[in-house]
C-alpha cells in the first residue's frame, strides 16, 4: 500500500525569483488524488497567482516558511535552497527542485550533509533529452537574444548595433555556442529578427538536423581555431553549452574574448553550471551586467524569472506528473515507475549520489540506494 506524502511549495527567496513551483490547477490535481499541499503565504505572487486562488484549489497556506518546511514531506521549489532553507531540510525531506550543485561546492556539502534526498530536474534524462529542463532553456534561450539586443544599444552602453539591420544596412551578427535546445530556440528569435546567425556545434548529427531545421541559420564546427575566426565578426555572442549535471566547458577565454569589438555583448545562459566563458560570473536582475574586455556580460542565473508566470507554466506541466508520482509512490516506486528520476537524486541520506557532481568538487559518491 503506497503511503501518500505531503507537499509543501515555499515562496521563492533568492534575488529576484518570481517563479514558483506549483500553480493552483497543479494543486488542485494533487488535492483530487489524496495528497495534501501546503502553499507558503505569497508564493504565487510573482506570477500573478493568489492565496485565494490556491485555498480555493484545496491547499493549506501557511504564514511561515519554516513551518511549511517542517509540516511537508515532499518541498518542490523552482530554485536551490538559499542557507537558512538547507537548515530546515533533514533527512524525513524530499527536495526537488534545480539544483545545478556542479557549480557550487558548499551548496552540495550542506545539502548533503543535511541527510535530505534531492532530486534535481535538470539531471532528469529521458533517452537523450532532459524534459524537465527543456521549459527553462526555451525561455533563457529566446530571452537571450531579446537581453542581448537590448544591451547592443548606446544608451545601454553598446555599440549601437541594430541586430534586424534596416534597408541598406547589413544585419548584426549573432554566435551561438551550442545547438541544444538553448541554442535552437536562441537561433529562432535571431533568425526571426532578421540577425545574421551562426550557431557552433560539434555534433554533426545536430548540425544536420539544425541546417534542415533552420534554414536561416549557419552551422560551423565548433573549435577554438573557429572561434578566433568567428568572435571578432560577432556583435552578440551566446552561450548555450550544457553538459548534464556537470560544470560547463570554458570554450572562450579572456585572451580570445578580447577579439570581439569594444560595446559588443554575450549572453551566457550557462551560468548556472558555472558559464561556458572565463569572464562570466553570476549575476541578478537587480544588476544584470558587468563588462570584461570591453564586453558586455549579461549573465543572470535565473534568466526564466523575468517572465515568471509564462515561465511557472512551463515548469508546472512537466514537472507535475514527477511531482504526483512522488507523492503517491514515494522515491522508491517513483523511481520503480520512472527509471528516470534515478538519474535526478542528488544526495540521499548523507550520500552524493551524482559523479558529475563529485568529480566537479573531488568528493566521494556512492550510487542511489533504497535499502532499509
Amino acid at each position: 500500500m503506497n503511503v501518500i506524502s505531503s507537499v509543501g511549495c515555499p515562496k521563492e527567496i533568492k534575488s529576484q525569483e518570481n517563479r514558483v513551483a506549483l500553480t493552483p490547477g497543479g494543486t488542485r490535481q494533487l488535492v483530487r488524488n489524496g495528497v495534501p499541499v501546503y502553499v507558503e503565504s505569497g508564493a504565487g505572487e510573482g506570477a500573478a497567482y493568489s492565496d485565494k486562488e490556491y485555498t480555493d484549489a484545496g491547499a493549506v497556506v501557511l504564514y511561515s516558511a519554516r513551518e511549511l518546511f517542517e509540516t511537508s514531506d515532499i518541498i518542490v521549489k523552482v530554485k536551490e535552497p538559499q542557507p537558512i532553507e538547507v537548515e530546515w531540510l533533514s533527512e524525513k525531506n524530499l527536495l526537488f527542485t534545480y539544483l545545478h550543485l556542479a557549480a557550487d561546492q558548499a551548496l552540495t556539502e550542506s545539502l548533503t550533509q543535511s541527510g535530505v534526498a534531492a532530486v534535481a530536474y535538470e539531471t532528469v534524462a529521458v533517452g537523450n533529452r532532459l524534459p524537465l529542463l527543456e521549459p527553462m532553456s526555451e525561455v533563457a534561450g529566446r530571452m537571450s537574444v531579446l537581453v542581448g539586443a537590448y544591451h547592443l544599444a548606446k544608451h545601454t552602453g553598446g555599440r549601437g548595433t541594430l541586430l534586424g539591420g534596416v534597408p541598406g544596412v547589413l544585419p548584426g551578427r549573432v554566435t551561438i555556442l551550442g545547438g541544444g535546445t538553448c541554442g535552437t530556440n536562441a537561433a529562432k528569435v535571431a533568425t526571426g529578427i532578421g540577425a545574421d546567425t551562426t550557431i557552433l556545434e560539434v555534433s554533426s548529427e545536430r548540425m544536420t538536423w539544425l541546417d534542415t531545421a533552420m534554414p536561416a541559420a549557419r552551422t560551423f564546427y565548433s573549435s577554438e581555431a573557429a572561434l578566433i575566426e568567428i568572435l571578432p565578426r560577432t556583435d552578440l555572442l551566446i552561450g548555450a553549452v550544457l553538459v548534464p549535471g556537470a560544470k560547463a566547458p570554458k570554450l572562450v577565454n579572456r585572451e580570445m574574448l578580447s577579439l570581439m569589438a569594444e560595446g559588443t555583448a554575450l549572453v551566457d545562459i550557462a551560468v548556472d553550471q558555472g558559464g561556458c566563458i572565463e569572464t562570466t560570473r553570476a549575476t541578478t536582475h537587480e544588476d544584470p551586467i558587468f563588462v570584461e574586455e570591453g564586453v558586455i556580460h549579461y549573465c543572470v542565473a535565473n534568466m526564466p524569472g523575468a517572465y515568471a508566470r509564462t515561465s511557472t507554466q512551463a515548469l508546472t506541466s512537466v514537472t507535475l506528473p514527477y511531482l504526483q508520482t512522488l507523492a503517491t509512490q514515494g522515491l522508491k516506486g517513483a523511481c520503480a515507475t520512472s527509471p528516470e528520476l534515478l538519474g535526478g537524486i542528488q544526495c540521499q541520506r548523507g550520500v552524493l549520489t551524482n559523479q558529475a557532481v563529485a568529480e566537479a568538487h573531488d568528493l566521494p559518491w556512492s550510487e542511489p540506494s533504497f535499502a532499509e
